[in-house]
């Protein structure tokens, strides 16, 4: 969704490590290139205008991918602009997506429904959860695999997560399952779906976050947790605790940054004890035996947090299968980033065996 050498640009024009300066540097990318998407638009110059509204979406997204500065106005302002922009790709391309808005708690969650092209007249759906730090649209290697082989896929950013953070101002919640529910209750109003073949798929944080709604949502079939994480929580905090124990005067300036961007995400003070006593809550182990669908543990050997995703196949009680990616696979780093063109053939191979 981005293209090398205007990647190369941008990094190019960045003279700090400020979180500023990375703003700013992609944000001039994604306005020029959206500049440009504009022109081809009005000149019916569709293909070109997609692909550029495409990059361009993609651009304005990254420029806020760890910025935190929640009072910033640029926070909403790129935001919007990558709503818009994405939009207009869906418009301009063909491509099989359209966005929805799933009914919660008196708002909604934003998301994409992408309908298989070539699925049959009732198909599976498979939901995906992002990461902590991507948005929906981030998720382009796995529902465009799906989407190929059949599977309808519905992308929703829950609280904590992309516009629903940004524009809405909707927190990390621990209790995932109240962002599921409504949302395969929205499911069962689009044509097409077999609601019975419902697969749940976490990718990063999302890996910890759907065994949660797996343990009370009894319409899923298949949970994939991409990496498996007992507690999630507990694995940040240990190194936030570590950090704690420093004179400030030498705390690495990094841990400070993560600090203040949990605390905006989970809607806590910007303050290293009560990000640690949030963390807290974000553990599954008291919920681990209420899980009886089929889960999918997937594991790298470079991953960010070794031994969890093992740790957490072992304490399942329920059918489960362990996915392991290695050197040989080219797709064993952190959610497979790298590898993802072999990550979606192994993955996806065994899905449709088991959806």
């Amino acid at each position: 969704m981005t293209d090398p050498g205007e990647i190369m640009e941008t990094l190019g024009q960045l003279t700090s490590t400020a979180e500023h300066d990375w703003v700013r540097a992609w944000g001039d990318t994604a306005q020029r290139v959206q500049a440009r998407a504009d022109v081809s638009y009005e000149k019916k110059k569709l293909v070109s205008a997609a692909s550029a509204y495409l990059r361009a979406a993609s651009y304005w997204r990254i420029a806020l991918m760890y910025f935190s500065d929640d009072k910033d106005s640029r926070v909403v302002e790129f935001s919007k602009n990558s709503v818009f922009c994405y939009g207009r790709y869906l418009e301009t391309s063909g491509y099989p997506g359209q966005k929805i808005q799933v009914p919660y708690e008196g708002t909604h969650l934003p998301g994409c429904f992408y309908r298989s092209p070539v699925a049959k007249e009732k198909a599976p759906l498979l939901i995906i959860t992002p990461g902590r730090d991507t948005w929906g649209e981030d998720t382009v290697w796995v529902y465009d695999a799906a989407i190929q082989r059949g599977i309808h896929c519905l992308v929703v950013e829950g609280p904590g997560q992309g516009t629903a953070l940004r524009l809405q101002g909707l927190k990390f919640r621990n209790d995932w399952e109240k962002v599921i529910t409504p949302v395969i209750d929205h499911a069962g109003t689009l044509p097409g779906i077999d609601m019975d073949r419902i697969a749940l798929l976490g990718i990063s944080f999302g890996g910890y976050l759907v065994p949660r709604a797996a343990a009370f949502e009894r319409r899923i079939k298949l949970c994939i947790a991409d990496p498996g994480n007992i507690s999630w929580g507990a694995s940040i905090a240990g190194a936030f605790k570590k950090a704690r124990k420093l004179p400030r005067f030498i705390r690495p300036a990094q841990i400070d940054s993560m600090v203040k961007d949990y605390a905006w995400k989970h809607g806590v003070e910007n303050d290293i004890d009560r990000v640690i006593d949030e963390l807290a809550k974000y553990s599954n182990r008291d919920v681990l035996d209420k899980i009886r669908c089929k889960v999918l543990v997937v594991d790298a050997t470079a991953e960010v947090i070794p031994g969890k995703a093992r740790e957490f196949y072992d304490a399942l009680s329920c059918p489960k299968h362990y996915l392991l990616f290695d050197e040989a696979t080219t797709a064993q780093n952190h959610t497979q980033m790298g590898g993802y063109g072999p990550a979606s053939e192994i993955l996806f191979d065994w899905i449709e065996d088991n959806l």
